[in-house]
């Protein structure tokens, strides 16, 4: 049984009609003869889009009790039951209620599909995962039901349901989406024409990257190597000199001047060893290209001007940036360059932008100083030049310009020994030189035409040839060599100063660090292994794989090990490194093992700090039982004593007097005792607030009933929106607030007075009170555990409220802080999320527009 295909409608925002889209296309199939059903389909009363129900087979919900009220969802067991071909399914990213077979929708979607039926689904964009803190920004709505970007990629069609942002609105107006008495709300909230604007753009931007991938799959699957205009995407070729972030800032306006460019850089790097350029360079251009909205890539290949257009033609890129070669005049004689070969080679499909600098023509180093040895091309070339120069220059002697002399002939064939040094190091030159002498004895000494020599003189003449060809030979490689050493270390110095102070600063993390040891030496993949003991199996620590790679779980599967102590070792994949390269890679080792020493040293620190904070909390805890919890016990256990003491005759009134002082110490007990549970649990993190959308003032007044009456005065305006909060850790916190602002509350003084207003997406209740208020250096410290400020009593509480009441309001994303009340006193302000678009007067909003 193969898996059932998945269509999704895409919507831009609520209400351009993706529901009544697949509603059509369930009808159209229907037409065909296709077994369709509907599985669940949202409405929200919309007559057009519920007339499209008619004619379509649904599936009974299933009916769930949550909370006092019961829901329906989508029933997956009847759907598998009845097994049709293809199933509607509406609102993919819906959270199902609590006790349904699965958690969200899309994961019953995905069992529909597992058995081999059809979906067809609808999703808005702003519920996409990656877009949350996007969609936030621009509505000021935090999205709660998501469902991952990955689901919806998978989706065998995604079809984008657009409308613009006036027509919507007009839609709207008409009352096609929602009821009238919601309309205006709806316009001038999440249905602003900007906002409709920018999800537009966010539905249309996510859309263009699935296309992409398809036409990316489409050209791979038919090896389709020209390259295809569909969108401008510009590569820009990086050397790790200082000239790369003039390319990718010329680069970057480029993009800007054409909607939905895409920026890739790319740094080519040798697969001989290290490379010369500057790591720390390379560092910052990534950071600047990753900064601009474009992505960094790292690709190895010999031939740099081939791998770059293999790249790019990869990529379907439509131009390639390049900067002026740094080359001087005379270091063209080695080779056109890369800029020149990329834009000969380029063809028409590819445009090459080469891009002055302030570093252009001065100079790049020596050429030969790019790896441990000169390269395929290079040595060829000095072949060519160390054989063929003596039998071309032979040829020119004896035919064109035959009188120029022997000590000029030989001049000449020193000039080629010399190039064929330059060209290909000492063997070249060397055949070069015997080659030549050999000529020189046979077409220009006496006797000519023969392999003898009659006179001493040039015998001498020959030798010096000889000897003096292999100096030069022997000087110009030994100076390569030089130079190339001194570029290696200039290259190794530069990696580990570079690495030494990013780790010592903590900028670098395990995995970062991994990634940059593949990236230097051109590996496949790279993992730090360890072990406990000899005998135990190695463990990954941490690791990094290419595409092409594949992971490593032991030293004897890398091609390069490099071990770390006795039970540690740093493993590479994908080739085998020369042995100058592992001082470099025993660095990258030991730094590796000190990054993950520090990494476990700070685990462990915050745990020691956690068990501090522990230690300190029950010692608190035990000094408040021995005091604070005893003084109510005491008056509780003299009171009962006194009741049942035959020697005295109480009355009606001390037996009540009694009582409501046993009563009065068994509420501070249980407030006390309450509180101390709180703490805990704030202590050790099992707090789960369960937020939902609710009014304050079916809160607020309920959190006053530990409080004298007549001591508090409420200003809860009716016109708030509602807050995203628990209702009970709200209710607790409030209490605790009041509680402590009664208690300082001089007697006499105004009554303490709770407020509450709306600022942006937030709403705050401010408590005030008239009592002594507290200085500013000591307003953090009332929110420790067991902290009491100035004179309070000690049967007054263990000093736990406010830090309870903060505690919870951090708990369900909100903040408590205190402020001064004018004209003396202190203000406790406890800051929350408002409810997305849900004002009280409206609280039937459709979940689309607000959630």
């Amino acid at each position: 049984m193969g898996r059932g295909n998945l269509r999704i409608y895409l919507g831009a925002a609520p209400g351009v009609g993706k529901t009544y889209a697949m509603l059509s296309e369930a009808h159209r199939r229907v037409e065909r003869g296709t077994d369709v059903v509907v599985g669940f389909v949202e409405h929200h009363g919309r007559p057009r889009t519920e007339v499209m129900l008619h004619g379509l087979e649904e599936v009974s919900r299933r009916e769930i009790a949550y909370r006092d009220a019961v829901f329906t969802e989508m029933d997956v067991d009847a759907v598998l039951a009845r097994r049709p071909a293809v199933v509607c399914v509406d609102e993919l990213a819906h959270t199902n209620v609590p006790g349904s077979r699965n958690s969200k929708r899309w994961q019953d979607v995905e069992e529909l599909l597992q058995a081999g039926i059809d979906v067809v689904s609808t999703v808005n964009i702003q519920h996409l995962e990656s877009l949350g803190d996007v969609v936030e920004s621009i509505t000021g709505v935090r999205q709660r039901e998501t469902v991952p970007d990955e689901v919806v990629r998978r989706a065998d069609q995604i079809e984008l349901v657009d409308m613009s942002p006036q027509a919507l609105r007009r839609r709207m107006a008409h009352g096609n989406i929602y009821k009238p008495d919601k309309v205006d709300a709806a316009l001038s909230n999440y249905f602003r024409p900007g906002n409709l604007t920018a999800l537009r753009e966010l539905a249309l931007l996510w859309t263009a990257d699935r296309v992409d991938e398809y036409l990316r799959q489409y050209r791979t699957e038919h090896s389709v190597s020209t390259i295809w205009h569909a969108r401008e995407r510009i590569v820009v070729g990086l050397t790790g000199g200082p000239e790369g972030r003039t390319l990718i800032r010329r680069a970057s306006r480029m993009a800007a001047k054409g909607s939905g460019s895409e920026i890739l850089a790319v740094y080519i790097a040798r697969s001989d060893g290290l490379t010369s350029a500057s790591p720390k360079e390379l560092a910052v251009q990534r950071t600047l290209v990753e900064d601009l909205g474009g992505t960094f890539h790292h690709v190895i290949g010999d031939d740099v001007p081939a791998s770059l257009l293999d790249f790019a033609r990869g990529v379907n890129a439509t131009q390639i940036v390049l900067g002026s070669s740094r080359r001087k005049t005379w270091q063209y004689i080695f080779g056109p360059g890369v800029g020149q070969t990329v834009a000969r080679d380029s063809g028409p499909d590819l445009d090459v932008h080469i891009v002055t600098h302030e570093e252009a023509a001065k100079g790049r180093g020596l050429p030969v100083a790019r790896g441990a040895r000169l390269g395929r091309g290079r040595i060829v070339a000095g072949w060519l030049v160390g054989i063929g120069g003596p039998a071309l220059l032979s040829l020119l002697l004896t035919r064109v310009v035959p009188d120029l002399g022997l000590a000029n002939d030989m001049l000449l064939f020193l000039c080629t020994t010399v190039g064929a040094a330059l060209l290909g190091g000492a063997l070249p030159s060397l055949a070069s030189a015997a080659f030549g002498s050999l000529l020189l004895n046979y077409y220009f000494v006496e006797p000519v035409h023969r392999w003898t020599i009659t006179d001493s003189k040039n015998i001498v003449a020959i030798t010096i040839f000889v000897l003096v060809a292999i100096s030069v030979a022997s000087v110009v490689d030994v100076a390569a060599r030089r130079t190339h050493q001194a570029a290696r270390l200039r290259a190794e110095s530069e990696i580990l100063s570079f690495l030494a102070g990013s780790v010592l600063r903590g900028e670098t993390s395990l995995d970062a660090l991994l990634e940059r040891v593949r990236e230097t030496f051109g590996m496949e993949s790279v993992a730090l292994l360890e072990r406990a003991s000899d005998v135990d199996p190695w463990t990954c620590a941490s690791s990094v794989v290419t595409s092409d790679g594949k992971p490593l779980l032991r030293p004897e599967d890398a091609d390069v090990d490099m071990p770390v102590g006795d039970n540690m070792a740093l493993a590479l994949s994908g080739r085998v490194l020369p042995a100058e390269d592992r001082r470099v890679l025993a660095a990258f080792a030991a730094q590796a093992a000190v990054v993950l020493d520090r990494q476990r040293l700070v685990g462990e620190a915050e745990e020691a700090r956690r068990l501090a904070e522990g230690n300190r909390i029950r010692t608190a805890l035990l000094a408040a039982v021995s005091h604070d919890l005893r003084t109510p016990l005491a008056g509780i256990k003299a009171s009962v004593t006194s009741l049942r003491s035959d020697d005295v005759a109480w009355s009606a009134e001390d037996e009540a007097e009694l009582l409501a002082g046993i009563e009065d110490g068994a509420d501070r007990l249980d407030h006390l005792v309450g509180n101390l549970l709180d703490m805990s649990r704030l202590q050790t993190g099992t707090v789960t607030p369960l937020i939902r959308e609710i009014d304050l003032d079916e809160v607020v007044p309920m959190a006053l009933g530990g409080v004298p009456e007549g001591s508090v005065a409420l200003d809860i305006p009716e016109t708030l929106p509602m807050v995203a909060v628990d209702p009970g850790l709200l209710e607790r916190g409030v209490a605790n607030i009041v509680e402590n602002a009664v208690k300082y509350n001089p007697p006499g003084a105004a009554p303490v007075l709770v407020a509450a207003s709306a600022l942006g997406d937030r709403v705050e209740v401010r408590v005030a009170d008239r009592g002594p208020g507290v200085p500013d250096s000591a307003k953090d410290r009332i929110f420790e555990p067991f902290q009491r400020y100035g004179d309070a009593p000690r049967g007054a509480g263990v000093g736990l409220g406010l830090a309870v009441a903060r505690g919870f309001a951090e708990a369900m994303g909100g903040t408590l802080a205190a402020e001064d009340t004018p004209g003396g006193g202190m203000t406790m302000v406890l800051t929350l999320r408002a409810a997305p678009g849900r004002p009280p007067v409206r609280p039937d909003l459709p979940a689309q527009a607000t959630t």
